[in-house]
């Protein structure tokens, strides 16, 4: 496990916590249903809080995505619901 969230479903944000192991070279990608890449997030290095804050999505509409969380060749894959 990369990392650890703290809602499945969102609004306009999406808050996790990263494990130890994994806090440099971290990469997050959001897909919608049809398997599109709606936002990315890279980051080569963490601030020393190991919650991340994925701001800007309220622009996404309302649906299912699937969010991955990859790390080298560490990757997970979470169903994820934006709503109102």
């Amino acid at each position: 496990m990369i990392a650890k969230l703290k809602s499945s479903t969102f609004i306009d944000t999406l808050r996790f916590e990263l494990l130890a192991q994994h806090r440099k070279l971290f990469k997050a990608v959001l897909h919608d249903d049809q398997g599109s890449v709606c936002s990315q997030l890279d980051t080569s290095s963490l601030p020393d809080s190991s919650e991340i804050t994925w701001s800007g999505l309220n622009d996404l509409p309302y649906g299912v995505y699937t969010l991955v969380l990859s790390q080298g060749e560490d990757e997970v894959k979470l169903r994820m619901v934006k709503r109102v």
